[in-house]
């Protein structure tokens, strides 16, 4: 079984390849963010949403309300009606008028079944609305979560395009062409440091042959003056002394 060796990246080879794993992976991360919806407009639509079901379900607790209401005033009007029958019937047994006594009973019996009809219906009702309200409720308490929640995601919001900001700047200062783009201005400004001090030098060593020329030409008037000053006072040069006898 043969083993392929596998050269391995050298520090620029790995760095290209990290590069491009990094560029390609922003640019999907970026692309992912912008076919994105704003989160904070959903939100806003969604609380719109909300309070338009909000409005709508006011209405049929405002409707079934009222249903309930009447259909307890039926219940009851209905049970007065079953009194009334029954003191009628009453009535006539007192008047010895037993038909019209029988007549009453049945009304009376037609009024309770009404009445037990309208009150069977009520207590339905009832039972609607406070389905109704309780959902109503609910619906109200949802919407003030769903506004708090609007403030906090629009705060989450914009952090994370702060911090996507703050990574794209990032990333084109790091870029190749950003650090070379600065090692270039380096190396100029390190040229005009380094002319400037081959100036300086060159001004420096000027000015020193000069002054050394003018003090040269000083000296040597100063020894003209000297020889022409013995000259004027008719100095001249000591002889030599002469040798003593028998030495040499």
């Amino acid at each position: 079984m043969f083993v392929r060796c596998v050269e391995p990246l050298g520090r620029e080879g790995a760095m290209g390849t990290h590069s491009r794993w990094m560029t390609v992976m922003r640019s999907n991360i970026n692309a992912r963010i912008d076919r994105m919806e704003d989160p904070t407009k959903m939100l806003d639509q969604l609380v719109l949403d909300m309070r338009g079901q909000l409005v709508e379900a006011k209405k049929a607790v405002c409707i079934a309300i009222a249903d309930e209401r009447k259909l307890a005033r039926m219940a009851e009007q209905h049970t007065s009606e079953v009194r009334v029958w029954e003191n009628r019937a009453m009535l006539a047994l007192r008047a010895g008028a037993e038909e019209l006594a029988r007549a009453a009973l049945v009304r009376k019996r037609e009024q309770e079944e009404l009445a037990n009809t309208y009150a069977a219906q009520w207590q339905e009702q009832k039972r609607s609305v406070d389905a109704l309200r309780t959902a109503l409720a609910g619906l109200e308490a949802r919407i003030a979560e769903a506004a708090r929640q609007r403030t906090v995601l629009q705060a989450r919001v914009a952090r994370a395009q702060a911090q996507r900001t703050i990574a794209a700047t990032l990333s084109n200062i790091e870029g190749v062409s950003a650090w070379s783009t600065v090692e270039r201005l380096e190396a100029k400004v390190e040229q005009i440091e380094a002319d400037a001090e081959a100036m300086c030098e060159l001004e420096w060593s000027g000015d020193a042959s000069l002054e050394a020329q003018f003090r040269a030409l000083a000296a040597g008037n100063v020894d003209d003056e000297l020889a022409a000053l013995k000259r004027k006072m008719a100095l001249a040069e000591p002889a030599a002394p002469k040798a003593l006898p028998g030495r040499r």
